[in-house]
């Protein structure tokens, strides 16, 4: 690709980030342009292959996200289960527990691949698409975590009474926010399995990255 085509997929690319960070409302012709630091006419000529493709819709002067990046997103929850399954298989055997990939979206997040160990009595059966509020749960206080904090969240009774957790965030791969974790009936020595859910997380992020 030519330093020119470069530019350009990298415009279009930002372009479409900067209609998505209009959140819910239309981003005016204007408003695109300042984001990006480009020309109104810019705009419009990045905007054609967009809305070619169904990435955006313009109505008048405002544009909005189209129903095109819908089908993209549909593709991404399958990919990220067949990339993380082999990796919470693993956890889910070292830990006796049940291992899953949250991510989320909004103010909520969900599981969205739950493997469960295979050798033991009792697990905690998670059903993929639980839905409870970040803040809530092992997975849900992990990705409130700061980097350089201890790397896990550890929770009892939530989001279920009766069971623990132990979560961690999955960093450093790009508009993803995740977390790998388990979950068991009773307690868990968290200073042992919070390792083994940071490695897990990091795991993933490999994975996801291709590294």
């Amino acid at each position: 690709m030519s330093a020119e085509g470069s530019l350009t997929l990298d415009r279009g690319l930002a372009l479409l980030q900067a209609v998505a960070d209009a959140d819910g409302d239309a981003a005016t012709i204007s408003e695109l342009a300042t984001a990006i630091g480009a020309s109104r006419a810019a705009v419009y000529r990045l905007l054609v292959p967009l809305s070619a493709r169904g990435l955006v819709w313009r109505d008048g002067s405002k544009v909005r996200l189209g129903i095109g990046v819908l089908r993209l997103a549909g593709q991404v929850v399958p990919q990220l289960r067949e990339a993380a399954r082999p990796v919470l298989r693993e956890l889910a055997e070292k830990a006796g527990a049940t291992a899953y990939l949250s991510i989320a979206e909004g103010d909520l997040v969900e599981p969205v691949v739950t493997v469960e160990p295979s050798w033991t009595d009792f697990h905690v059966s998670y059903r993929v698409g639980a839905r409870h509020p970040i803040g809530v749960g092992a997975a849900g206080k992990a990705l409130t975590l700061r980097r350089g904090s201890r790397g896990w969240a550890a929770v009892t009774g939530e989001p279920q009474r009766g069971t623990s957790g132990v979560a961690a965030p999955v960093r450093g791969v790009p508009g993803l926010r995740a977390a790998v974790g388990v979950i068991a009936l009773g307690p868990l020595n968290a200073d042992a399995v919070g390792p083994q859910v940071v490695a897990a997380a990091a795991a993933v992020a490999e994975v996801l990255r291709g590294d």
